[in-house]
């Protein structure tokens, strides 16, 4: 697809916003060695780098299971595994150092490039590594004796910061090193894990195989709640790989804010969900006090209580109680401990492949905390969902807030005819499309 002058400035200048966001924060990033044999690699460095350049601190967790198991597989040696862990004798440890070592100077050498025809000329990007993550035995389990596998027992979080703050990536491997001078092959999902705890990181980002998180058909979840990912990790039917999920809800459980999961086989994926309102991939969040859910008519009453003030200011079209209980299959809400602090409402008009977003409210005291963007997200996802093609909104006060959520503004003669109809001159709200 060639990309217009006009799409490329008006992509720049729509990013803007993220990258003010993103400057200075701390992001953890994880792939396994798939992800370094993918085609795709380079351009993740790429990516990287540009991320780098626009002040993110970035810690780096590579991992090596693949090439771990061509080593072994080379010297003929048996491989074993506990629980899905790997035994690591002292034969398999040197091929964890060997594979390791060479993944970790693979990622190096490309984060060092800088040849005038490629995305990384004049980058001078400072790789750091080293004995950051302080390790343990497994020890012995039900009777096995795991040898050098281990656990992060520690990560050095003033060594890392010290790094970060002068501008260099960090790069961690899939081994930790003891007091006692000992070396231990760890899995790269408990290192970043532990890493982006450790550090209080904004963002832990995993890359998968797959889009993102997926359903059991295989379509991509672009956001969702630990509670739901919770569910699917005992899901016998996932389809992403445990590991994967099990590094995201151990971070949003320990109170990273944020983590989002995206292919590292799609170009530019990391770019896209980081800077762009759509993403590419699936973002998750934290929510042990709210609740997002269709309303039933037991929140009639909640939802009356929620839009009546906005009414009163002629900020949204009054609703009788009657209207909105034979109305209620059309809304979504947010509920916090039995409260419902949020909601909108999706009228289709499948002829035209369009739907109306209407009733959108958020209650005085839960602005700002990006409640209206989530069941946005949830509309837009049911829309797409029943075949629609378009969003529209009718609003007198809002238009700023539609504006920066990407509708454009329209006339009249984009409303369904049926809606053009009813359209209410008195008013004289505005109207916004969203393509979805």
């Amino acid at each position: 697809m060639v990309v217009s002058h006009h799409d490329s400035v008006k992509l720049f200048r729509n990013s803007l916003p993220y990258i003010n966001a993103h400057r200075g924060k701390t992001f953890v990033l994880m792939f396994g060695g798939e992800a370094v044999e993918d085609e795709n690699f380079a351009n993740i460095i790429h990516d990287i780098a540009l991320l780098n350049s626009l002040g993110v601190k970035l810690v780096i967790v590579h991992g090596a299971r693949p090439q771990i198991d061509q080593r072994i597989a080379l010297r003929g040696l048996p491989g074993r595994f506990e629980s899905e862990l790997r035994l690591t004798d002292k034969a398999t440890l040197e091929c964890v150092k060997d594979a390791a070592g060479s993944v970790r100077s693979q990622i190096e050498a490309l984060l060092t490039m800088g040849l005038a025809n490629s995305p990384m000329h004049g980058a001078h990007i400072r790789v750091c590594s080293g004995n950051l993550v302080v390790a343990m035995p497994i020890g012995v389990r039900e009777g096995i004796d795991f040898e050098h596998t281990g656990i992060v027992r520690r990560i050095d979080v003033n060594g890392i910061n010290d790094h970060l703050n002068d501008g260099s990536i960090v790069l961690l491997s899939p081994m930790g090193y003891s007091p006692t001078g000992e070396v231990f092959n760890l899995s790269h999902e408990d290192v970043a894990t532990q890493a982006a705890i450790a550090l209080g990181a904004d963002k832990l980002v995993v890359f998968s195989e797959q889009e993102g998180i997926v359903d059991q058909n295989g379509k991509l979840l672009r956001n969702l709640e630990l509670r739901r990912l919770k569910e699917m990790l005992n899901d016998p039917l996932r389809v992403n790989e445990k590991t994967v999920l099990q590094a995201i809800v151990s971070s949003l459980e320990a109170d990273i804010p944020r983590c989002h999961c995206v292919s590292y086989r799609q170009d530019g994926a990391l770019l896209q969900e980081l800077f762009t309102r759509d993403g590419a991939g699936s973002m998750i969040s934290q929510s042990y006090y709210e609740q997002l859910r269709p309303a039933t008519i037991d929140d009639v009453g909640g939802i009356l209580k929620l839009i009546n003030p906005l009414e009163e200011k002629g900020i949204l079209v009054k609703r009788s109680r009657e209207l909105l209980e034979s109305e209620i299959e059309q809304f979504t809400i947010i509920e916090r401990d039995g409260m419902i602090i949020s909601c909108a409402a999706l009228y289709p008009y499948p002829d035209e492949r369009m739907a109306e977003l209407a009733c959108v409210a958020t209650h005085q005291d839960y602005r700002g905390s990006s409640r209206a963007e989530r069941i946005l997200e949830a509309v837009k996802e049911q829309a797409i969902s029943l075949g629609m093609d378009k969003l529209f909104v009718l609003t007198t006060v809002t238009a700023h807030w539609f504006l920066e959520q990407g509708f454009i503004a329209a006339g009249l003669d984009a409303l369904p005819p049926r809606k053009k109809e009813l359209y209410n001159y008195q008013r004289n709200s505005k109207v916004f499309v969203l393509p979805i």
